[in-house]
């Protein structure tokens, strides 16, 4: 009896069985594993592979699957368990329907088991297109997102991953989408480790993240996706990745074609190869036979990678007896399931942000409105609700369908469109406003108007994605496109009291509703079940908890360069101006009350961690969630520091009148300050801590009405150099 191959010995370790494995492989089957379309060795036993999956805010492009909100409404329920769980179930849809394609013998592109999210990227700039693929602008949050997202994808065997995640897109990477393939993002060391690098090694180092997507651009003069620096000296050598590296699609075409660090294919394939690149998205390593030919990479270079993605397919139990392998038992049926669907209407309604309620206008009083008017492009809007990297969702429920559904037999609805969301697009021979009388008259027919506006992923996402009709996927202001502005003056000018619902997956400049509408909600893209979750907050079923994890500008004015990366005036840990809406802001439906409980000590070691307790009280007539979030500041640091930053949250539900202690720990990385040469540096003195449910600083205060907890302590002893 022939013996069993070593590869196939599900007692070795994977290192050893992807060793031998690999060393069973000829040159060129071994190239033909490291593009994304990977060829199928049938001597081998190894079927084809699509390694290109998307999964950012559930199973994307591979048919009907439960659609989330985009990544940015995920990142505003500030809800870290809530995301984790989140992920496990789109790993779940993905298990199932890889399985389901693989037995009628369908392994074709986003069908597979390596799905490329999260977006950890941080969203510096509102312009950016892609900013709704994040979690937001702080790097603190978008880490301890991430991990729970990519903990969550992955599962919790001991042996085996549910699916491979992957965090994108390494490194320094937030737009200008137009110049993507060219781009060289200059940074100093210090935004590099305070701000670019964090949240990839937080996924590296806590989350065990099983790959990592090199980005377009250059960073500092090397292309990311073969960068010596982030790939083999700081991901590999300074965090311990032991996972693959993937390119961006088509990235490493941009070597010689636009980044001009090479000068042919051969060169650019080389390139990515020997500084650390194992998988191409695209066609260039269809190309590394000829460079292994002319001596420009090795076949140990070679051998490294595959063995990489190899490891990759057999934690996945690709090898293995489906029987010893726990996720292949998932069954079909659970993907689109309606407990799935319930989730994802959970996370829409956590999502929801509630940035103005003047004079408490909202909840409306359902009982009481017997004539409700829903006016906008985003109205009725299908696009509004899905983001991109989407996928079908079997049900979608837009706003009005929503208001509809829950005043069903109680109030009448009038609908209008108003205006097109940026361009018109029916009828050249329409009037420009041709649709305003009827939202006028459906305005004035009406008890109560809900104005549904924004943008949609047509909008603002990727450069050249062909669903992007707008420029180059980024705005290039903060206003409302098109005859929307106008559309919601008109409205107003009406005398009927409007509430606005703002569908985008990145901050507008709403200075004038801001001004002048009675109630404002912030609705991102809030997935397939967002109509039922904006009607359930606009008639007060649950109260609001979402807050904000961007900061909303006045205006781009007060920007600095879209091209530029230093983090000076970006976001709320380094802007100068007042925010019309902070970072951590979002309203409730009741009210909170903060203050110390017990006392924390005034001095600690250089190295020690310290915790702060605080009685959080619902002191409002509603049940509400309420987010308690950490900010810390560094009164005698060195060097140019943020003003404060996000070093702690907690997501805690209470009930009216109910009051809990909730305690936050600080530890001696959450103290450490990078400096100038990019370390992370715990230095002696004063800090201050501020505990409560937003920034401490004066804006977020007024709009909130609720102050914050202020613990001042010291740090005595010795300048302590911290690991990464």
């Amino acid at each position: 009896m022939e013996q069993q191959p070593a590869y196939k010995n599900e007692n070795l370790s994977f290192e050893e069985r992807a060793n031998d494995l690999v060393s069973k492989m000829t040159v060129r089957e071994k190239a033909s594993q490291m593009i994304h379309k990977s060829c199928a060795i049938p001597r081998l036993g190894i079927p084809t592979y699509n390694w290109w999956n998307e999964s950012i805010h559930g199973v994307a492009r591979a048919g009907v699957a439960t659609m989330f909100p985009q990544a940015i409404g995920m990142a505003a329920t500030f809800d870290d368990q809530l995301i984790h769980k989140t992920a496990g179930i789109i790993a779940a849809e993905g298990r199932a329907k890889y399985h389901e394609f693989a037995r009628k013998n369908d392994r074709g592109i986003y069908k597979g088991l390596t799905f490329w999210a999260p977006n950890i990227n941080i969203f510096r700039d509102p312009r950016w297109g892609r900013g709704h693929e994040t979690y937001g602008e702080d790097p603190y949050l978008t880490g301890k997102l991430g991990v729970a997202y990519i903990k969550g994808l992955q599962g919790d065997d001991p042996k085996y991953l549910k699916v491979a995640a992957c965090a994108k897109h390494y490194a320094v990477h937030s737009g200008p989408e137009e110049t993507r393939h060219e781009f060289n993002a200059v940074v100093n060391n210090k935004d590099l480790y305070e701000t670019y690098l964090p949240a990839f090694r937080d996924s590296v180092i806590d989350g065990q993240v099983e790959s990592v997507m090199g980005s377009y651009n250059r960073v500092n003069g090397e292309p990311c996706c073969g960068s010596e620096t982030l790939l083999e000296r700081i991901l590999r050598n300074e965090w311990g990745f032991r996972g693959h590296v993937v390119s961006d699609c088509w990235a490493v075409v941009d070597f010689h074609e636009r980044h001009r660090v090479t000068n042919s294919k051969l060169e650019s394939a080389a390139y990515a190869l020997n500084n650390g690149c194992d998988l191409n998205c695209g066609s260039m390593y269809k190309y590394l036979i000829s460079a292994y030919d002319e001596g420009l990479i090795s076949e140990a270079a070679i051998d490294k990678a595959v063995t990489r993605l190899m490891m990759t397919r057999m934690k996945l139990g690709m090898f293995d007896d489906p029987e010893t392998v726990p996720y292949t038992s998932i069954p079909y049926e659970v993907n689109d399931c309606p407990e799935h669907n319930r989730v994802a209407l959970e996370v829409s309604k956590k999502s929801m942000v509630l940035l103005k309620n003047e004079e408490k206008t909202l909840p409306l009083d359902k009982e009481g409105i017997k004539k409700i008017a829903v006016i906008g492009p985003n109205a009725d809007s299908r696009a509004a609700l899905a983001g991109n990297y989407e996928g079908t969702a079997s049900e979608y429920v837009t706003v009005l369908e929503g208001i509809r559904e829950a005043v069903k037999g109680k109030a009448r609805v009038y609908y209008a469109e108003g205006c097109e969301l940026y361009t018109k697009k029916k009828s050249a021979l329409d009037h420009p406003k041709d649709r305003f009388a009827e939202a006028i008259s459906a305005a004035e027919h009406s008890d109560i108007v809900v104005v549904c506006l924004g943008l949609d992923a047509t909008i603002e996402g990727e450069e050249m994605h062909e669903s992007n009709a707008f420029g180059s996927g980024d705005k290039k202001n903060l206003e409302l496109p098109g005859l929307q502005h106008e559309l919601l003056e008109t409205i107003y000018a009406t005398g009927k009291p409007v509430i606005l619902v703002q569908l985008s997956g990145s901050a507008m400049a709403l200075n004038w509703a801001d001004q002048h509408v009675a109630a404002i909600i912030q609705a991102w893209y809030p997935g397939a079940q967002g109509g039922r979750a904006i009607a359930s907050l606009l008639f007060g079923e649950y109260s609001p908890s979402g807050k904000l994890p961007i900061t909303f500008y006045k205006s781009t004015e007060e920007l600095p360069a879209f091209s530029d990366y230093s983090m000076k005036n970006r976001t709320y840990r380094y802007m100068q101006h007042e925010a019309l809406y902070p970072f951590g802001y979002g309203l409730s439906y009741t009210t909170f009350s903060y203050k110390n409980s017990g006392e924390s000590p005034s001095q600690i070691k250089s190295g020690e961690s310290i915790s702060f307790t605080v009685n959080v009280k619902n002191t409002g007539p509603k049940n509400s969630e309420e987010v308690i979030q950490m900010y810390v500041k560094d009164v005698e640091s060195s060097v140019v520091i943020p003003k404060w930053q996000l070093k702690g949250f907690k997501k805690m539900s209470l009930k009216a009148g109910e009051e809990k202690e909730v305690t936050m720990i600080l530890t001696p990385r959450d103290m450490a300050l990078i400096n100038d040469d990019g370390k992370r540096v715990l230095e002696p003195g004063k800090f201050e801590v501020f505990i409560g449910g937003s920034q401490p600083d004066q804006r977020s205060l007024e709009l909130s009405g609720t102050d914050v907890v202020k613990n001042v302590f010291e740090v005595k002893g010795k300048v302590l150099e911290l690991e990464y």
